[in-house]
């Protein structure tokens, strides 16, 4: 077919390589402006606009589509731009985490209307970070969404659904790649099969919604169980890194994983985040949950650390330029 396709980052990429490869027309990629980056803060291409360079597609960069809005300029160069696209011949757009809202005008453009890529089983997690949002809650699987999109966040009617199990040894980043190479099969397999594909309306039950990671959300909170502080260390890898505060330095935390609950001794009034054991294969520290005026206690031990303009070290290589010791605490 020939096609519009709209994304900007390395899950987009994985889908845009895969239409390009089983023989798909792009007759124009749409994604967000070069972004700086780096330490010079130069001016970076996204992953989709790379590729499009690499293999000659035409692209099209704007900050909004709307044009009501704050750039109405820039909405018409685009407005322009499918325009021509679907003239050409483009019968679908493919949207695969661009980062812009579309309006009712780009949703109405292509014949076939426009086909998004959901790194999720909806209607749980819609939004804008499905994949971290999957792995903090605990779930034990997810995987990708074809949806025909409509004006709603991620309300359209799903045309095609395929999943994927949620390791207990998968971050965001590992989970992201997975997700990345089965989006950009289920969408060949979604345009292969789109005029006897029915599509079918999500469930009222069960909605949830992705919000978009803060930064702020990075801070580990030692007054959380065990098992919630390891999963949101592996949800915020790579982006943005849990962080706590040791011995006066913010220090990340890559990996980490439920502790011995052995460690914790009967009767002694431990601090949240102090530190019990240290090994070069762990650094073991409390968690001390409240609820309802009962505390929890449990063990997470530290696995891979970073500290700042550092790199990312196991325990062993960590301690040895750092001077941990037991009864140290880790602050939030």
């Amino acid at each position: 077919m020939k096609l519009i396709f709209a994304g900007t980052p390395e899950f987009a990429h994985a889908a845009l390589e895969s239409l390009i490869a089983k023989g798909h027309e792009v007759a124009l990629v749409l994604t967000q402006p070069d972004r700086p980056a780096g330490r010079g803060m130069k001016l970076h291409a996204s992953a989709v606009k790379a590729c499009a360079v690499q293999h000659n597609i035409p692209v099209c960069q704007v900050t909004s589509l709307r044009l009501d809005g704050k750039y109405p300029d820039e909405a018409v160069k685009a407005q322009a731009a499918i325009q021509h696209a679907v003239a050409s011949g483009a019968q679908v757009m493919v949207v695969a985490a661009y980062g812009l809202i579309l309006p009712q005008w780009v949703l109405d453009a292509p014949p076939l209307g426009c086909l998004n890529i959901h790194a999720s089983l909806l209607p749980r997690w819609r939004g804008a970070a499905p994949i971290h949002r999957a792995i903090e809650a605990g779930d034990t699987n997810t995987g990708i969404t074809i949806m025909q999109m409509d004006a709603g966040l991620d309300t359209g009617d799903m045309l095609l659904k395929a999943d994927m199990p949620i390791l207990t040894t998968d971050t965001t980043a590992s989970l992201h790649d997975k997700l990345a190479i089965l989006g950009g099969d289920l969408i060949v397999k979604a345009l292969s099969e789109l005029p006897l594909l029915k599509p079918e309306k999500q469930a009222e039950e069960g909605v949830t919604y992705a919000h978009k990671i803060e930064k702020a959300e990075a801070q580990m909170d030692w007054s959380q169980n065990a098992e919630t502080i390891v999963r949101r260390v592996r949800a915020f890898n790579p982006f943005p890194g849990a962080v706590m505060n040791l011995n006066n330095e913010a220090i990340k935390v890559w990996r980490a994983e439920v502790g011995d609950q052995s460690l914790l001794q009967v009767g002694v009034d431990y601090k949240k985040g102090q530190i019990l054991a240290v090994s070069n294969k762990y650094i073991a520290c409390t968690a001390i949950e409240n609820i309802a005026n009962n505390e929890t206690l449990s063990v997470v031990n530290l696995l891979e650390l970073q500290r700042a303009g550092g790199k990312r070290m196991p325990v062993a290589d960590f301690l040895r330029g750092f001077d941990v010791k037991v009864g140290d605490v880790c602050h939030n």
